[in-house]
């Protein structure tokens, strides 16, 4: 059974940076595509960051350069860095990943930028 936490959200000021993590059982993120998602009440979920495979990043636009995401495969774990937050960064969000056609989602953690 696959199994995503993630950790690390909480408030910050405008201009912050927090490191959000995602730890995973029942997957090995080194072989699977993991990413990260946002939502904010009323919208859809949105494409923050992804790596699809082993290797090459892809992000929204709207966090190029300032978003981070990696992958450490010793401890089955990827993180995102947000820097230069704003508060449109304001959302849960959540770690995705895909293994053998099937969606896994995290339980979510709130990232709130105040200015």
């Amino acid at each position: 059974q696959v199994q995503l936490v993630e950790s690390g959200g909480g408030l910050v000021q405008t201009g912050g940076s927090l490191r959000l993590s995602c730890s995973a059982s029942g997957i090995i993120f080194s072989i699977n595509a993991v990413g990260w998602y946002r939502q904010v009440p009323g919208k859809q979920r949105e494409l923050v960051a992804f790596i699809p495979g082993v290797s090459s990043t892809k992000y929204a636009d709207s966090v190029k350069g300032r978003f981070t995401i990696s992958r450490d495969n010793a401890k089955n774990t990827v993180y995102l860095q947000m820097n230069s937050l704003k508060s449109e960064d304001t959302a849960v969000y959540y770690c995705y990943a895909l293994k053998n056609g099937v969606d896994y989602w995290g339980q979510g953690t709130q990232v709130t930028v105040s200015s």
